[in-house]
């Protein structure tokens, strides 16, 4: 049935409905279809929302969270099927449509006006007026009554966004929400930038919205969360809804991984037999001021080295001062035996990294895969000071097929590819430089389960190669799953190193957060 505008339907331009009551269900999708040219993004999806509920949303990437957003967004109009909002069936001709009838989207790549000032960004496109001109007293005056309510009223309603940072900023995208007295926010993957202490604030929040009866789709690939914020799960796989309604914290872990991936939670860490060969990599007293310090670690070839810490301990300022992107104030980096200074000597000696932030630290979003692949090595792949695209292209190809990067098309954009095979590129970049030591910085951030046990098994199968990796992440069963040996980092230093088999969550948690140090062994290992 096609929905541009579907008999008996309310076209949404206007205000909403009146409110519904906690626990009512306000929004429900029955046999949503979606396709694209070549691609069929929905075939079939359910979801069914209650005022009050965190509602969670999981799939791998690919798998049509991104298509069912813009659809309650108002970005796309199913091609089949009905979405009720508030007791009946809507079609929104647009995303004013949808904010407008009471849906807010506050996606993962935030969409503010870094010019503009707190307030200008909350009331964008809806600025109270008065004869024509805006009422700029007011609209400070609403925002920092927004802001109070979201328990941080200490942000300056004139401040300008881009002043800011990563939490703050999500929360002007929360009260420009609340500012449209949305019934429903969509949060896509709200914690991927914050640190733990944001994310238990942006927790309080969450809960303080529900029990105003504002609804939450809630967007994550980090199953604890859901465990401590969600009410119920709905799951998609391959454009199709694999589960309705599962309660949140007592469904069991093994049974979301498979309805996400259709394999078990056995299979997202592949077994490993670690053979360790010559040190390649050795840091002696590094220190960077207020950032680390006195640090001391090595890495083999074919050893996995793994860094668990706090956002803020300096782990990854300790990875791009390895690299040579950051200058070290004392100690020494040694590569193969050769001291490294700067990251041209870095890449000269088999030094590689894949960054944090992939889209703007390593990619070139607007160019195609073959160029973000060779773009360490195009002057290698060319004569007489011209690059050859054949060679290229053959090349890149050869390592996209090793990665598994899907689609297997080295033409396509980069900024097409889901997170997990954006990374795969990144990876593939230092492969076809002959990296002997790759470091990892938070390899699997926003990416799905699925798509982090391939990526797990490529770093499996570089260690088999004789390639070292130094990685850091945020998830510490990551980092004791992935890992030969393991450095607990608190406040800028190491203060552990033990086999990863000789630690447990717990053990490094406490470590990181509590500060308290184990007493079963010596404090080295």
């Amino acid at each position: 049935m096609n929905t541009g505008e579907k008999p008996g339907a309310v076209s949404i331009s206007g205000d909403g409905e009146a409110g519904a009551m906690r626990g009512d269900v306000i929004l429900r999708l029955s046999d949503v279809v979606k396709t694209f040219p070549g691609v069929v993004a929905l075939s079939g999806v359910e979801l069914e929302v209650r005022a009050g509920e965190v509602h969670c949303l999981l799939g791998q990437n690919g798998a049509g969270k991104s298509t069912l957003i813009k659809i309650l967004a108002g970005v796309h109009a199913p091609d089949e099927g009905t979405v009720e909002w508030l007791g009946g069936p809507v079609s929104f001709g647009n995303p004013l449509a949808a904010v407008r009838a009471g849906i807010a989207t506050i996606y993962q790549e935030l969409d503010l006006v870094d010019d503009l000032s707190v307030a200008e960004n909350v009331f964008l496109g809806h600025e109270p007026e008065r004869a024509g001109f805006v009422r700029n007293g007011q609209m400070k005056r609403e925002t920092a009554a927004i802001l109070t309510r979201l328990g941080h009223g200490e942000i300056d309603p004139g401040r300008m966004v881009r002043d800011l940072s990563n939490a703050g900023k999500q929360l002007v995208s929360m009260a420009r929400a609340l500012s449209h007295q949305a019934k429903l926010i969509i949060m896509d993957e709200p914690s991927a930038v914050l640190a733990h202490d944001e994310v238990a604030n942006l927790f309080r929040i969450i809960r303080d919205l529900t029990a105003h009866g504002i609804a939450v789709i809630y967007i994550s690939h980090r199953l604890e969360e859901i465990r401590e914020i969600g009410d119920r799960v709905t799951v998609l796989k391959d454009g199709r809804t694999s589960a309705v309604n599962l309660p949140a914290r007592t469904t069991a872990t093994r049974e979301l991984v498979s309805r996400m991936t259709g394999r078990n939670i056995e299979y997202v860490f592949p077994p490993r037999v670690a053979v360790v060969g010559e040190k390649l990599l050795e840091v002696t007293n590094l220190t960077r001021d207020r950032e680390f310090h006195d640090v001391s670690l090595t890495v083999h070839s074919g050893e996995i080295v793994g860094i668990a810490g706090l956002v803020g301990s300096g782990r990854s300022e300790l990875l791009e001062t390895i690299f040579g992107a950051r200058r070290a104030d004392d100690g020494t980096v040694v590569m193969n035996g050769k001291t490294i200074k700067g990251v041209s000597a870095a890449v000269r000696n088999g030094l590689g990294m894949a960054p944090e932030e992939r889209k703007s630290q390593a990619l070139l979003l607007g160019e195609p895969v073959y160029r973000n692949m060779t773009l360490t090595t195009f002057s290698s792949l060319g004569h007489g000071g011209f690059t050859d695209i054949g060679r290229e292209l053959e090349a890149a190809t050869r390592v996209a097929e090793q990665l598994q990067v899907r689609p297997l098309d080295v033409r396509r954009l980069v900024n097409t590819l889901s997170g997990g095979n954006q990374q795969k590129v990144v990876v593939g970049r230092w492969l076809l430089g002959g990296t002997k030591l790759l470091l990892l910085d938070e390899p699997t951030r926003g990416v799905d389960v699925g798509a982090r046990a391939e990526l797990y098994q490529v770093i499996h199968d570089l260690t088999a190669t004789g390639v070292g990796v130094l990685l850091v992440s945020s998830e510490v069963p990551e980092v004791l799953g992935l890992a030969d040996r393991v450095l607990v980092m608190r406040e800028g230093r190491i203060i552990r190193t033990a086999d990863a088999g000789l630690l447990t969550e717990d053990d490094v948690l406490d470590l990181v957060m509590a500060g308290s140090l184990h007493t079963n062994g010596d404090e080295t290992t």
